[in-house]
């Protein structure tokens, strides 16, 4: 199995890295949320998918990692295409029609938390006290955000918006269960375009089926929305976390990828004027709180496990 090399990015540079990554994906938010005011959802979720799958080949190109996948990669390269980047983008995108951009924000980074009962579930593993806590936690976000008070059960599209972000994040959970037994013959970079091809051809004809007698109100504004999706919050910052988490401790980017919420709620709230309720911060606070501990117990039980292999190798 090939391995990446080490990573040439400096501890200092590689945290910048992740900052701008960050703060990149969080502004996208309410983004992609004027976009949706000229095109269609799916077909902005193809439209990004191309843009920055043709960034992703590039980059592949020029850092000579442009390979066909490993017949063994090829599975993964499928689910991952299809699930994580046609399914939740897909999803996401859709449902930002009828969710405003803070909120969609947090409960699209709600994945991490519906893993560990998937997990529990399917394959046995133990949950820990902390990861109980950490769940627990998460799960007390989600129930403010949805509580009777805040949320109009009676509106078709509210409903319909808020639901299809947590099938989209219970999807990906899904994925990241699937994928944890995976013995890897590509580097992440090697396989990236791959998946974003794989997503074009799953929603490319869905765009046309279902968009395809909707004009496409073409605009300055919706070029630079489609060019700032696909090379840069796609392309650009999907080659960025390959190369930060080669840099950096996965604590490190776990804990600071749960900044992209934060992010995409304060700048929906400056952006569009969304206005920043206490359920939705409420929530907010809850959510990352619970996969920040959920993130750092799962790190704890990693290195004592990996303690415990040490030990019983000598």
């Amino acid at each position: 199995m090939s391995t990446p090399s080490n990573s040439a990015l400096s501890p200092r540079i590689a945290l910048l890295l992740l900052g701008v990554i960050i703060l990149l994906w969080g502004v996208n938010w309410p983004i992609m949320k004027t976009g949706l005011e000229g095109i269609g959802p799916f077909s902005f979720a193809a439209s990004r998918m191309i843009l920055g799958g043709v960034a992703m080949f590039i980059v592949a190109a020029l850092s000579g990692q442009l390979k066909w996948p490993h017949r063994q990669d090829w599975p993964i390269v499928i689910s991952v295409g299809l699930i994580q980047m046609a399914a939740f983008i897909g999803m996401a995108t859709f449902a930002l029609q009828y969710v405003p951009a803070g909120r969609s924000s947090i409960l699209a980074y709600t994945t991490p938390l519906w893993v560990l009962p998937i997990s529990l579930l399917l394959l046995r593993e133990p949950v820990s006290r902390w990861k109980a806590v950490g769940f627990l936690l998460g799960l007390a976000g989600v129930m403010v955000m949805f509580n009777p008070g805040s949320f109009d059960w009676h509106d078709r599209n509210v409903l319909i918006g808020n639901g299809t972000l947590m099938f989209a994040a219970l999807l990906w959970a899904i994925l990241i269960v699937q994928i944890r037994g995976h013995q890897w013959h590509g580097t992440p970079l090697s396989l990236a375009p791959w998946q974003f091809a794989i997503a074009t051809l799953a929603l490319l004809p869905i765009a046309l089926i279902v968009e395809g007698d909707r004009p496409i109100a073409w605009s300055g504004e919706l070029w630079a929305i489609l060019l700032y999706n696909g090379p840069i919050a796609t392309g650009f910052c999907t080659w960025g976390m390959v190369t930060v988490t080669r840099a950096l401790p996965a604590l490190t980017t776990s804990l600071g990828t749960l900044g992209v919420p934060v992010t995409g709620m304060v700048a929906s709230a400056m952006v569009l004027g969304e206005p920043i309720t206490g359920d939705n911060l409420g929530g907010l606070v809850l959510i990352v709180g619970g996969l920040a501990t959920l993130t750092i117990a799962e790190t704890r039980n990693r290195g004592k496990n990996r303690h415990t292999t040490l030990n019983d190798d000598k």
